[in-house]
């Protein structure tokens, strides 16, 4: 296994940065140098420590209200990871079971939740997304809420299709034929041979639901402050943009190298998992 990442190039690089992230996460009450709500009224805005006018006491500067941003950073990487996890397992819980019923029970099942998901999909993601949460109210929660059904058709499409190829092979026929069950049939037998196609897409769709958050969280309708969520550090600093780019440019860049790191992730397990895009290791 060790020897397969070292030679994927994608996954390797995409492991690293995650890892990286989820350490920080797992270690943010002990790494952060304050509380992400700690207000140092005398240094507002200060910049980093290696632009004139920082103090080596904040490394990456304060904020509008005086709160170190490193620590705002830190524990902000827990909230983040936190929402794309619940979002993907929200979404591939729920989008995998209506996949097997949608592509196992052909017929009336079928076209009610393939039209329900082509409705979901006809509507612009972002937008039905502001729409739960304006509808639920922003919080934490609603906001997984939101992504996750956003992100439901996705899944749908790739376990019905997944189902329809298998249910057509001579080993589902030989079970029905020994009496087994639909249940046993859909969740013994099927089942277990969409994970591949599973799997890309959660680590994908965690890319997805933590930059949906990030928007959310910056039109305001995401986690609420004081929660340091990194798209809710975007929208405080929004302001300030020219006068303080690294109050905008940090929690970014943050953003963008987790959101890379999934996306290399799901690159590098395509390859391996996906026998017409399979790489000779």
């Amino acid at each position: 296994m060790i020897k397969l990442i070292l030679k994927n190039k994608s996954l390797f690089f995409g492991m690293i940065l995650v890892g990286f992230f989820l350490l920080v996460a797992i270690l943010s009450p002990l790494i952060a140098p304050y509380s992400y709500d700690q207000v140092f009224s005398d240094q507002l805005k200060l910049p980093p420590a290696w632009q004139a006018g920082g103090h080596q006491q904040f490394l990456l500067g304060t904020d509008d209200l005086g709160r170190d941003l490193l620590s705002r950073l830190i524990y902000g990487a827990p909230v983040s990871l936190a929402i794309g996890f619940f979002v993907v397992i929200f979404s591939v819980s729920l989008g995998t079971l209506l996949g097997l019923i949608g592509g196992s029970l052909p017929g009336w099942p079928d076209q009610v939740l393939s039209r329900l998901m082509d409705i979901i999909m006809a509507l612009p993601s972002m937008l039905m997304a502001i729409v739960i949460v304006a509808i639920l109210g922003p919080s934490f929660y609603n906001t997984v809420m939101a992504i996750g059904i956003v992100a439901l058709p996705s899944v749908y499409r790739i376990v019905r299709g997944a189902v329809l190829l298998e249910m057509s092979k001579n080993y589902v026929q030989a079970s029905r034929s020994f009496g087994a069950s639909w249940w046993r049939v859909t969740f013994i037998n099927v089942l277990p041979n969409c994970w591949a196609p599973l799997i890309v897409q959660a680590s994908l769709g965690f890319s997805e639901a933590i930059l949906s958050a990030a928007a959310l969280g910056f039109l305001g309708l995401g986690a609420q402050p004081p929660t340091p969520e990194w798209g809710t550090i975007l929208s405080d600093a929004r302001s300030y943009l020219e006068t303080s780019p690294w109050m905008v440019t940090l929690p970014g860049l943050c953003i963008l190298l987790v959101v890379m790191g999934f996306n290399f992730i799901g690159d590098g397990l395509r390859d391996y998992l996906d026998p017409k895009l399979r790489r000779v290791l």
